[in-house]
């Protein structure tokens, strides 16, 4: 076999085709970075002979999923693919297959701590990857974690125990946690779960026979005087199916595990459906021009932007007259363009206009419940499918011109804002204003509420009531006033009101509170 990194366009083809004359077999590895020579190689493919290449001859071409890889050659090919293993079990497994006793007595002195460190940084690694499958509850973004990464943390476990008598756990939780599995992290809060979950599988603790990783005691530690095939032997014993308290999730990430699953399928089966209609029911044309109807007689057009204007002039004492114009400017092209469109489509289905492929691709989203593209690059983040989309929106726009009918609201529906961040620094700035003080020295205190919000009639005197947040893996007890865990199949409960108080020069406590992240939806 003569084997080729790609790269080496030129000395690839003249392997191959000496390959081919000769019976030889050539493995062209890491096709996926190398899509300038994509074409080349398949019009190398298209033109072998048959009659005239060795019988011997095999091409063998490693590529991780890429749209540039040629189709010609995935569909004339054989293929195989390497998928990692799903579950803890089989991630374990795999890791201490490729061990044996020679290897778990390799620290000399420490060969009992070196197992016991060692469990556990297998586990950590099992749950660094599975944790993905929760989606957003794992972590924000789902990081491609590999075996590499282990191999590296083992390594540097080897040395570190050798050549220093005690356990450096600080070291070893930085080399881990930054550099090893966090040089792939982007996210700062996913970094801080990272090494929060690291702390619990690289901590003193550890070394004890009868600590748990678990709750229940299903994963645990195990007797360091075991040899290799009692790791094993314990690993077999772990369940195929994960519970998700090895995870420090709730029972309730199951379901959201579950409904993960389900959305990408039916997204699948969605992209597999044909566009030609099939017999009975009503045609896509139909449908098309039906939810278009619909969604134009719900949503309502575009504000006037002039007596909004008038009636809020910008004042120095008063910055939420600036923010409140602002988000009608910005809902107001939002809406522009919908209407637009719609009306646009509707003379497209009925023939009076050009359907472009702009029209089109809306067309198809609205057949799929899907916000269309032109919409959703002029709106706010949203995860929401086009029906729940479309009540937002109308939801949205109330907020917005009951503000312009009744004035500054007393509690202000956050989630209602197109910019939210223009509405907490107007809330700084009329703070800042009214003690003639420099807004960089400002930031917000936090007061979680127990009153409802139609019990609070009146806005505070300084900075603002605000509602509309929710709370994903936990719940709020308005009686413990704390946060606490969720209750069985609650995936989301809505947040208490929340006083945000603008204080100068605020430092904030070190105990008592959690740094809670919040996401657009």
């Amino acid at each position: 076999m003569e084997l080729a990194l790609l790269g080496q366009g030129p000395r690839a083809e003249t392997m191959m085709r000496s390959a081919m004359e000769r019976g030889k077999w050539v493995f062209f590895q890491n096709c996926h970075l190398a899509p300038s020579f994509m074409p080349s190689l398949e019009r190398m493919i298209e033109q072998i002979d048959p009659d005239k290449v060795h019988r011997d001859f095999r091409l063998w071409l490693t590529s991780m999923p890429s749209p540039k890889f040629p189709v010609f050659i995935l569909q004339n090919g054989s293929k195989m693919t390497v998928e990692p293993p799903k579950g803890i079990k089989a991630n374990l497994l795999k890791s201490y297959s490729s061990f044996n006793d020679d290897f778990l007595n390799s620290c000399g002195e420490k060969n009992q701590t070196f197992k016991q460190m060692l469990l556990s940084l297998c586990l950590f690694h099992g749950v660094v990857l599975e944790r993905r499958k929760f989606g957003a509850l794992g972590f924000n973004i789902p990081y491609e974690m590999t075996d590499g990464d282990l191999r590296i943390c083992i390594s540097q476990l080897q040395m570190f125990l050798t050549e220093y008598d005690d356990i450096p756990y600080k070291v070893l939780r930085y080399t881990a946690g930054h550099i090893n599995y966090g040089g792939r992290v982007t996210d700062d809060i996913d970094r801080r779960c990272m090494m929060s979950v690291l702390g619990e599988f690289y901590c003193p603790d550890i070394l004890n026979e009868e600590h748990k990783y678990s709750q229940s005691g299903i994963y645990k530690q195990i007797s360091p005087a075991l040899d290799h095939h009692g790791y094993m032997e314990y690993v077999k014993s772990l369940p195929i199916n994960d519970t998700p308290e090895i995870f420090g999730l709730h029972d309730n990430a199951n379901i959201t595990f579950a409904q993960n699953e389900t959305y990408a399928l039916l997204g699948s089966l969605v992209k597999l459906q044909p566009k030609a209609a099939s017999g009975g029911g009503k045609s896509r044309e139909e449908i098309m021009e039906e939810a278009a109807k619909d969604i134009l007689s719900k949503v309502p057009k575009p504000v006037p932007i002039g007596p909004v204007m008038e009636k809020y002039p910008v004042l120095y004492e008063q910055s939420m007259n600036t923010v409140l114009v602002q988000e009608v400017i910005r809902y107001n092209k939002l809406l522009k363009s919908l209407h637009s469109s719609l009306n646009d489509l509707l003379k497209a289905l009925k023939g009076l206009v050009v359907m472009s492929q702009a029209l089109e691709d809306m067309a198809n989203s609205l057949f799929n419940n899907m916000v269309p593209g032109m919409w959703s690059g002029k709106a706010y983040p949203s995860l929401k499918p086009l029906a729940s989309w479309v009540l937002d929106l109308v939801e949205r726009m109330d907020f917005i011109q009951n503000w312009i009918d009744q004035g500054i609201p007393p509690i202000f529906w956050i989630s209602g804002f197109f910019f939210p961040q223009a509405f907490l620094t107007g809330t700084l700035q009329n703070f800042a204003r009214k003690k003639v003080i420099s807004i960089d020295t400002i930031s917000f205190g936090f007061q979680v509420m127990r009153e409802t919000a139609a019990e609070l009639s009146s806005g505070p005197e300084d900075g603002c009531y605000i509602r509309g947040l929710f709370v994903e893996g936990a719940r709020w007890d308005i009686t413990a006033n704390m946060l606490t865990e969720s209750r069985a199949k609650e995936l989301y409960t809505e947040m208490a009101c929340i006083w945000l108080v603008p204080e100068a020069n605020r430092k904030a406590p070190d105990t008592g509170i959690y740094r809670c992240p919040v996401y657009k939806h």
